[in-house]
């Protein structure tokens, strides 16, 4: 499959603004992308588009119904198989496969956005990197640039490479000011050192983004566009 896999060092480092951030330079370069997420957490109205994927499929301008972007949501803010389970349901791995491969056949690029981190689980079997591996997607890490950072990134490289996932890099992303903290200066390089992958860009704190255009934007203004486009091996319709 020809897409990526967004996954985070932990929750709320700003997946979402980078999925989405990279949708939309990718449909605004002329690619058709479709955008993808298992499964969406704490959305408390069953017939309503969860935020943040609904903020996705705005982002890639789809015209997909709920259930061929994010098959399962949840009302409670918990893992996948913890909200299923306390909701008396089941995550149906095959049928997130289902939806996904369906994707594929209509569109040229996949941005996929996972829940939480790598190990959160999915169903009893499969977590969030047994789904990326299972399509072969490579993955796009998005941390913080602040303290602590450097633990929580080698842990998830790590395990990525224990399941024989694929990398692009990683994203730094503030998603809170760090301004005082004097480890936001040396943390990409002692990434790159430490975890033998590439830093793509640091995204610096903007406050809200609340439209496709500020991920966009935020995106391109902390990330070297040509570079990323390039390990997609897409173009970037820039002269």
């Amino acid at each position: 499959m020809r897409g990526i896999f967004v996954t985070g060092t932990d929750t709320g480092v700003g997946k979402t603004v980078v999925a989405a951030g990279l949708a939309r330079l990718l449909s605004d370069a002329g690619h058709a992308v479709g955008v993808f997420k298992p499964a969406e957490t704490g959305c408390p109205e069953a017939d309503a588009w969860p935020q943040d994927a609904g903020f996705l499929r705005e982002a890639a301008r789809m015209d997909e119904d709920r259930a061929g972007v994010v098959p399962y949501v949840f009302a409670e803010p918990l893992a996948p198989l913890v909200a299923a389970r306390r909701s008396s349901r089941t995550l149906d791995v095959e049928v997130l496969d289902t939806a996904l491969r369906s994707l594929e056949k209509k569109y040229e690029f996949i941005v996929a956005e996972g829940a939480g981190g790598l190990s959160v689980p999915l169903s009893e079997h499969l977590d969030m990197a047994g789904f990326a591996a299972r399509h072969d997607l490579p993955l796009v890490i998005v941390a913080r640039p602040h303290l602590g950072t450097l633990n929580h990134t080698f842990l998830t490289v790590y395990y990525a490479l224990s399941r024989g996932l694929r990398m692009h890099g990683v994203i730094l992303n503030a998603c809170e000011a760090v301004a005082g903290d004097v480890s936001v200066q040396d943390n990409p390089r002692m990434i790159e050192d430490m975890c033998g992958v590439k830093v793509l860009g640091n995204i610096g704190f903007r406050g809200a983004v609340t439209s496709p255009e500020d991920a966009a934007t935020a995106v391109r203004e902390g990330v070297d566009v040509n570079e990323v486009f390039k390990r997609f091996n897409l173009e970037t319709g820039e002269p």
